[in-house]
């Protein structure tokens, strides 16, 4: 039996694939090595994997996760799924590789993540050739539902909202200026708490069309402008875009990238049915 992951910063989309070949779905949180150590992801784990999941029968987990963008943080997450899948063949990529390989399979091009954080690259059709490094949530991010997030947020307690929109966000969550200031400076996973926030957007996007249209469309001008338009001859690409945010707002994506005259191609919400595709392709091996 083998296991396939694509992780984010807020939620892990897993597949198993069993003797029979039958694929089975299932969801965790997500697990950051910048924010969780390798003994919180056990615990989690341990009671989030599905009862009928017989962790030690797993011969190979493929494991794609924010953050595991270096050899420490790989190890993080490596150690805990030693542990929790004692006599597998583990595997441990960073979940940009996961969205080349799910949007773009063997052929090379651009692929971006825009979900909770942001993130880019071009693909050589096997490895990630050049990223630019988008600086996480507290420098960049541009683009994502964080960064979204926080600029709902800002009009929100700067009163700068739409007045029946700021209503209706007080009725949803019953957030002080105290409360928010006290989440993203005092809580944990602040990136994750400002990214929830894009989704109030989208709810009402239809009732604040401009309002929702100026905010997004400053956070893609803004991923274009800081990051897309840096890489040698983009114009040459596709747009390709996993994550929540991009497939929701993909409206709004296409009009921006058209501004700067890059075609879109492949947009979607989550990888991890193309990821079980290209690794269940007859000769690929565990790489």
């Amino acid at each position: 039996m083998i296991v396939i992951a694509d992780g984010g910063s807020t939620k892990t989309n897993w597949c198993l694939i069993n003797e029979a070949g039958r694929k089975i779905h299932f969801n965790t949180e997500g697990y950051n090595p910048y924010f969780s150590r390798t003994d919180y992801i056990v615990e989690s784990l341990k009671k989030s994997l599905p009862d009928h999941l017989e962790a030690d029968k797993l011969t190979e987990v493929y494991y794609y996760g924010a953050g595991c963008s270096t050899d420490a943080n790989k190890k993080i997450v490596a150690d805990a799924m030693g542990q929790v899948f004692p006599n597998a063949i583990i595997f441990i990529g960073h979940d940009l590789l996961a969205s080349c390989r799910a949007l773009l399979g063997d052929e090379p091009g651009f692929a971006a993540i825009l979900g909770t954080g942001t993130n880019s690259c071009l693909y050589d059709g096997s490895d990630i050739s050049l990223n630019i490094d988008s600086l996480g949530y507290f420098l960049g991010d541009e683009g994502s539902g964080c960064y979204i997030g926080k600029r709902i947020l800002g009009d929100y307690m700067k009163g700068y909202m739409p007045k029946g929109l700021r209503e209706s966000f007080y009725d949803n969550f019953a957030l002080t200026n105290e409360d928010i200031f006290d989440h993203i400076y005092n809580k944990p996973l602040p990136n994750r708490f400002c990214a929830g926030f894009s989704k109030f957007l989208y709810d009402f996007k239809d009732n604040y069309e401009d309002y929702a249209f100026s905010t997004v469309e400053y956070a893609f001008t803004a991923f274009f402008e800081n990051l897309v338009i840096h890489y040698p001859n983009y114009k040459d690409y596709t747009l390709n875009c996993v994550g929540s945010v991009g497939y929701s707002f993909r409206d709004i994506l296409s009009i921006v990238a058209d501004r700067y005259e890059m075609g879109v191609g492949k947009i979607i919400r989550s990888p991890i049915d193309d990821l079980v595709d290209y690794h269940m392709q007859p000769a690929r091996s565990l790489k």
